[in-house]
């Protein structure tokens, strides 16, 4: 074996290792004090200056240039908690050949320790194009105040960013943003015998419709038509009394073909209920064909793609691509997996991929 085989597999091994060190430590969204533990004793035994904020790690590559542009390398560390549906234990790490079962093996675990260890393969390397800044970042999967918004300023000046999720090592290039409403409708109590009242139900039930029917006009090119979902609805109090106040939440998946509150804007001029309550600063994000992440991909034959779902891309400013092992569909299921091989195949795309940016 060359020598950079055998860096490679060591990468690899250290990778799964950690990875089952995490998920056999609870780390749910705003409580990862565990696994910042973990990830912070990894990066140190191997000699890694870092700095850590809350959950929120991170650490430049060792010849660090300031008069040099930064690549920014994320992934988040916090997880779901577990489901009903989990039939084996999700933090026991069980290991069945090529498959890993835990929860966050997938989302975000195996993508977290990939990108990592192409960090540390470039950690020592003189003469880069570009610096390299990793961060293992808390509270994403709650968009929580202590999560990588949190360290931005703290980490300075970055040009680009890549973002590592479960993606099938597929580059996206666009991901819809996300506004959730919390709604009420209000009415006026009576006797459910008598009927004098106004059912807030019902007035909560019109907006429902008008929710699933609205097509916004304008269509985003790339990440197609805004979606609307109403996805829970609580109201009444008893059986025989007309309620005055239902409840309800809606998701709803933005495009760049409409700015947050030109949407808000919209919804309020339609419905009659209240929006009590609005989480509007998960914007989405694309970026454009040009750039050299973008270029980069088609020279190594990157499959490009328009995500669906949520990353810490829509906390920042810069241009920025996703991309990692694993696949999207498993991430928050029961027996939630990934595979060994996925990661191998993770670590080789993250340091190919890197290579052709910071030394041509």
């Amino acid at each position: 074996m060359t020598d950079k085989i055998i860096e490679k597999e060591i990468l690899f091994m250290d990778a799964v290792d950690l990875l089952k060190s995490l998920i056999k430590t609870p780390s749910f969204s705003s409580q990862e004090e565990g696994t910042a533990a973990l990830i912070q004793d990894f990066l140190s035994k191997r000699g890694v200056a870092l700095q850590r904020k809350d959950n929120n790690i991170w650490a430049y590559n060792k010849y660090f240039n300031p008069t040099k542009p930064s690549i920014l390398l994320n992934a988040h560390h916090d997880t779901v908690k577990p489901n009903t549906g989990w039939v084996s234990d999700p933090f026991k790490a069980s290991q069945n050949n090529d498959k890993l079962t835990g929860l966050g093996s997938n989302d975000d675990g195996g993508s977290l320790v990939s990108i990592m260890a192409a960090f540390l393969h470039f950690y020592n390397k003189e003469d880069l194009k570009y610096n390299l800044i990793f961060s293992a970042t808390a509270e994403e999967e709650s968009s929580g105040d202590k999560s990588i918004r949190s360290i931005l300023a703290d980490i300075g000046t970055v040009e680009m960013a890549i973002v590592g999720e479960p993606t099938g090592m597929q580059m996206a290039i666009a991901e819809r943003g996300l506004i959730v409403l919390h709604c009420k409708a209000k009415g006026i109590a009576g006797h459910a015998a008598r009927g004098n009242g106004e059912n807030a139900i019902y007035k909560a039930i019109e907006d429902v419709n008008w929710f699933k029917s609205f097509r916004f006009e304008k269509h985003s090119k790339l990440m197609g038509d805004i979606s609307m979902m109403v996805t829970g609805m609580q109201g009444g109090i008893q059986h025989n009394v007309i309620p005055d106040e239902c409840t309800y939440m809606v998701d709803i998946r933005t495009t760049d073909a409409y700015t947050h509150p030109r949407i808000i804007e919209i919804i309020k001029e339609n419905i009659v209920s209240e929006i009590e309550r609005q989480s509007n600063n998960l914007n989405p994000s694309s970026i454009d064909e040009n750039h050299i992440l973008v270029q980069t991909a088609k020279k190594l034959n990157i499959p490009l793609f328009v995500s669906p779902t949520l990353s810490d891309q829509s906390q920042l400013s810069v241009p920025s691509i996703k991309m990692g092992p694993g696949l999207s569909e498993r991430s928050h299921t029961a027996e939630e997996f990934i595979l060994l091989s996925e990661i191998e195949e993770g670590i080789k795309i993250y340091i190919k991929f890197l290579a052709q940016i910071l030394y041509n």
